[in-house]
């Protein structure tokens, strides 16, 4: 694509990148477009939109997706500290915006609505808060007096609050365990971690006790009787190893919300089992190139901020798919970069973006156009 002795700024971010990873993400956006083809016709027509409703708006969120992927990966690490804090705070007013005028679907308040699209705030925040959190701890680890730790427990619970206000389980999981990772490899004493870790259990029985729809969710969960979880069950069985084609499938007739919270059971009915396992595979790769880069880094912050960027993506798809067969309750989730959701799918684009640029080759980065001369050594200083 470029000569390597091309020495522009964009010739030398392409040969510092990982490949790898982007090539990967643009694949998995190109079967995302293709899944929202065939899952989104059914749920469009049954709420009275044009069939190919969805399948239109999807094109132009993927459009804005790789745009900011593409812009994101070539940002440096000044810039995505920046971007990372202010784009935590706006993110941050605007999820407070959402409990005062968000309009109310299925019982939570999580999009503000501009115009015909609606935005999901708290999507936003996740790669900021892994940025911020990332920043945070460096600094509280590297300047002795810095209180990183503190400021980052404080956000941690004001995300939490507003999460739950909304509510907002699964996004919560996501917040706690990005946070929780960033401390323990920051180097928090093990105890701590320890009593940390405890209290998780404890804010999962609160959460069954107090919130009903999590009672109601973990309830059937317990007794098997999910009925969108067993419909989903039924497209994995109905589509077998090779699937029964593209749009031919007839369970995801019968899935509420088949093109985001369950299109990964829709892909398993019309590509079948070896394609599902082929994106697992395809997610598998990337949170394994970005842990390796995490732990590779000769620079405290970009550990963090990558290992919180990686853990984000990775376990969202996770819990996506686990809902699907049934492993874990349902969580509302969707998967990155197959799922229809404008800010689910600009957010996973930011989110590889910024992999891209915290996992750049550094001693490549800053490379002359001309060779330096070397320097005459002064034999005298040289061996004496």
């Amino acid at each position: 694509m470029f000569n390597r002795t091309d020495r522009s700024f964009v010739s030398i971010w392409w040969w510092t990148i990982d490949r790898t990873v982007l090539a990967l993400a643009l694949l998995l956006c190109m079967a995302g477009m293709f899944m929202v083809m065939a899952a989104s016709p059914p749920v469009a027509l049954k709420i009275g939109y044009n069939e190919w409703h969805f399948v239109f708006r999807h094109a132009v969120f993927l459009v804005f997706c790789l745009i900011l992927m593409i812009t994101t990966a070539m940002f440096n690490e000044g810039m995505i500290r920046v971007v990372g804090i202010l784009g935590l705070l706006a993110a941050i007013i605007m999820i407070g915006m959402t409990l005062l005028i968000g309009g109310e679907v299925k019982g939570a308040t999580r999009w503000i609505s501009l115009g015909a699209f609606k935005i999901q705030p708290s999507e936003f925040a996740k790669p900021c808060f892994a940025i911020t959190c990332a920043w945070l701890l460096s600094m509280w680890r590297e300047e002795r007096h810095f209180p990183g730790w503190i400021i980052s427990i404080g956000l941690l619970g004001l995300m939490v609050l507003l999460l739950v206000l909304q509510p907002d389980i699964g996004m919560t999981i996501l917040f706690v365990m990005t946070w929780a990772m960033l401390i323990f490899l920051a180097g928090m004493p093990i105890g701590q971690v320890i009593v940390l870790a405890g209290l998780a259990p404890i804010a999962g029985y609160m959460a069954y006790l107090f919130m009903p729809h999590v009672t109601i969710r973990v309830n059937k969960f317990m007794n098997g009787t999910n009925d969108q979880a067993d419909i989903a069950m039924e497209s994995f069985s109905h589509g077998g190893l090779l699937g029964v084609g593209a749009s031919e499938g007839v369970i995801k007739k019968h899935l509420p919300d088949a093109h985001a919270d369950f299109i990964f059971a829709v892909t398993a009915e019309e590509y079948g089992i070896l394609f599902c396992i082929a994106m697992i595979v395809g997610y598998i790769i990337i949170v394994q190139r970005g842990f390796s880069h995490a732990q590779t880094s000769n620079s405290l912050f970009r550990t963090l901020a990558i290992a919180g960027l990686t853990l984000q993506f990775g376990l969202q798809a996770a819990i996506h798919m686990a809902s699907s067969v049934q492993l874990i309750p349902t969580k509302g989730m969707t998967l990155p970069f197959i799922s229809y959701g404008g800010s689910s799918l600009m957010t996973s684009g930011i989110t590889i973006g910024l992999l891209i640029a915290l996992t750049r080759h550094r001693q490549h980065r800053e490379a002359p156009s001309q060779p330096k001369p070397a320097a005459k050594a002064d034999h005298g200083e040289a061996y004496g």
